[in-house]
């Protein structure tokens, strides 16, 4: 519903055409290339792929295209990844309406958007300081999955996987590795 109303606002601008809505982050990189659009507006949070993983991958696959993020998870740790994958611009949700139009417009014309605050709260956050394979452990953590069946799905022995759950402990002054996790969420560097 809401793809819909921001594709219709959008219809309204006499110098922008939306030539095509995916409801799955999975669907993006089909549509890209069908339709060869200029900008793609991505949420974070899609099924079947996230948003960052969509950007990054048809940021690789189709350059041309400037990559708009849009979502509600305005957290520093998203704005730094959405970066790091190429995206052009980065706004929250609740911005005006006629802040997606001009975000739009100043992407094409080949300007980095990014909502002020959120920059702002990015740079007094700073980097995850996880390492990339202690993300992997800490992402595989989910529903309090086994040690085993981490280290199983990760190729690691169980007790890498510990040292690496650990750390992570550690590192966001987490009590346990579910809190670690809750935690490396809510900041964005998962």
């Amino acid at each position: 519903m809401i793809r819909e109303a921001l594709a219709a606002l959008l219809s309204f601008e006499d110098d922008i055409e939306v030539v095509a809505q995916v409801g799955r982050g999975d669907e993006v990189m089909e549509a890209a290339k069908r339709a060869s659009p200029d900008v793609a507006l991505l949420d974070i949070e899609m099924p079947g792929m996230d948003g960052l993983t969509a950007a990054a991958e048809l940021r690789r696959a189709c350059p041309q295209t400037k990559i708009v993020i849009l979502t509600t998870f305005g957290r520093p740790g998203y704005l730094r990844r959405a970066m790091e994958s190429g995206v052009s611009g980065f706004i929250v949700k609740d911005s005006p309406a006629d802040k997606l139009a001009r975000t739009i417009r100043d992407v094409l014309n080949g300007q980095r958007v990014i909502d002020p605050d959120l920059a702002a709260a990015a740079l007094a956050d700073g980097a995850s300081p996880l390492t990339p394979r202690e993300t992997d452990v800490l992402a595989a953590a989910t529903d309090g999955a086994a040690i085993a069946a981490i280290a199983s799905g990760l190729f690691l022995s169980e007790g890498t996987v510990r040292n690496y759950l650990s750390s992570c402990i550690q590192k966001t002054g987490a009590r346990n590795r579910t809190e670690a996790r809750r935690i490396a969420e809510e900041r964005g560097w998962l």
